[in-house]
């Protein structure tokens, strides 16, 4: 009988049980599903992303579906950081899930206000900075695109507490690994790569946007092959951990981003088609690495063989 093999993972100073973590925007504040999958069983609760005062979110439609994906505009609604702190963390506590919290500011003095009243509360084991938003104008994924503001902010950051930091990053950029270096240098603990793609679907009926903006963010399956190499720069260009995610539908999936060297992933669309894909996602993983004899999460990451060099052109020298 095959032995279950040891998930544990560690990012910066946040042990998990499992390198599963559900997506920020895409579970709730994570009490949402206690109904029908129990959080503490997966490696960690990202919630929604957390801004200093509550928002709306963008006006309808905010869900379009595409071939292979969905598109999303949600516009970061929230309840903002008091009812955040009042009335959801005492219930993740309740249900014993290891909690990391998305924050999300216009500017890097409203993530260190969110980070000043939040770093020392109980049961949050680490905080997701959201530098990658497609669908703000203020303090969105363009906001956020220089090395050196991700730099900076990290580093006022960094002292407000001793969770763990990830920085999650946009793929709508030139050099991602930049960005990532730039998260690293400023004291992050590690990176999550990636969020959503901007895309845009058109009703040609009605003659307008299917969202009630322009663009959405794109998720799901489409964007997989997209987010594997996003994720593969990035784990090539840091020596902390990178979260993978942009996809991720199962367990197969989930060792793929592994393979490719991630630490950790993130699921996100699926939940919205089976609410329990991120506890299958840790099953279907246990059981694919112990038909293979492996014993350990880590001795499967970055088992990716490098790719071969290209043969040199006949009658050219090598």
């Amino acid at each position: 009988m095959s032995r279950t093999p040891d998930l544990a993972v560690r990012i910066g100073p946040l042990r998990l049980k499992n390198p599963v973590l559900t997506a920020s925007g895409t579970f709730g504040y994570g009490d949402e599903y206690a109904h029908v999958l129990d959080p503490k069983g997966l490696g960690a609760v990202i919630t929604k992303t957390v801004t200093l005062k509550p928002r709306a979110g963008n006006p309808p439609a905010r869900i379009a579906e595409t071939a292979g994906g969905m598109l999303n505009s949600i516009g970061l609604e929230n309840v903002g950081l008091e009812r955040f702190r009042r009335e959801k963390l005492p219930k993740l506590r309740a249900l014993s899930a290891t909690v990391v919290a998305s924050l999300g500011g216009e500017t890097p003095r409203e993530l260190a206000r969110l980070l000043e009243a939040l770093g020392g509360e109980p049961g949050i084991g680490g905080f997701e900075i959201n530098f990658s938003c497609p669908n703000v104008a203020r303090g969105g994924a363009i906001y956020w695109a220089h090395a050196r503001r991700l730099e900076r902010t990290l580093a006022m950051l960094r002292p407000l507490t001793r969770a763990a930091l990830i920085a999650k990053l946009s793929p709508d950029v030139t050099a991602i690994a930049e960005l990532a270096r730039g998260c690293e240098q400023g004291g992050a603990d590690a990176v999550t790569a990636v969020n959503t793609f901007v895309g845009m679907a058109v009703d040609i009926g009605g003659g307008r946007s299917r969202l009630g903006r322009a663009t959405g963010g794109l998720s799901g399956p489409a964007i997989k092959p997209l987010a594997l190499a996003r994720c593969h720069e990035v784990v090539r260009a840091v020596s902390i951990p990178v979260l993978g995610s942009g996809g991720i539908m199962n367990g197969r999936d989930a060792l793929e981003f592994i393979a490719v060297g991630a630490t950790a992933v993130q699921v996100g669309t699926a939940s919205f088609i089976r609410p329990r894909a991120a506890a299958q996602v840790v099953e279907e993983m246990a059981r694919l690495l112990a038909e293979r004899g492996i014993r350990r999460i880590e001795a499967w990451r970055g088992c990716l063989e490098p790719a071969a060099s290209p043969a040199p052109a006949a009658g050219r020298r090598a």
